[in-house]
């Protein structure tokens, strides 16, 4: 399945305010914070890979990756760093993961371009539930978003919605496992890795 050169970036800027306001992305998993087995997934799936994140910058910087940080300045959620990753993105389309879905397909890019048809975005869905911050974006998007954000508003599947992405089915829901809390990062840990807390 062929496709054009598309930039991925891992969304890292939240507050992480269920995580007790840790970095999510930095938690240990396997000795490795939860962002670098991100990119590892990523990283075969795209032609550049950015990183979105508004703290710790220093550390994020020692992945090699570009870091971008919001343009918007107040934590507005997912679509403001999706804008600053799409003014930055080198390439048209970009996809965009969450730091904290660590077993997301090894074929969402390939299954996103594929099933997007004619629509400027195209998003991930378990056949249960939308996942709208795995979704794959062109640039020309950038004046729409802009002024969404300019407005005030913030809801990702509203914004989904008006600019008519599509749906993509991938029929395995444990496939799109974030950890949100202790609680989940906890039960992760059983089930797959060590999971550890950043050091302060």
């Amino acid at each position: 399945m062929t496709h054009p050169k598309i930039s991925g970036a891992i969304l890292a800027g939240g507050l992480s305010t269920r995580m007790g306001g840790n970095d999510k992305g930095l938690l240990k998993f396997n000795n490795a914070p939860l962002y670098q087995h991100i990119a590892t997934r990523l990283q075969p799936q795209v032609h550049e890979l950015l990183i979105n994140a508004n703290r710790n910058l220093e550390i994020y910087h020692q992945s090699g990756y570009p870091i971008i940080p919001d343009i918007i300045a107040d934590f507005s959620g997912p679509l403001a760093g999706m804008l600053a990753v799409l003014k930055s993105a080198i390439h048209e389309w970009v996809v965009f993961v969450p730091c904290d879905v660590p077993n997301f397909p090894e074929n969402l890019v390939a299954k996103l371009w594929h099933y997007k048809q004619n629509a400027w975005a195209a998003y991930a869905h378990d056949c249960v539930r939308a996942h709208p911050t795995l979704v794959l974006m062109n640039r020309s998007l950038i004046p729409r978003l802009e002024s969404y954000l300019a407005l005030g508003d913030r809801k990702l599947m509203f914004f989904m919605q008006m600019i008519k992405a599509k749906a993509v089915y991938f029929p395995n829901p444990n496939a799109f496992t974030n950890l949100n809390t202790p609680e989940e990062c906890h039960n992760w840990k059983h089930r797959h890795w060590e999971c550890l807390q950043e050091p302060a």
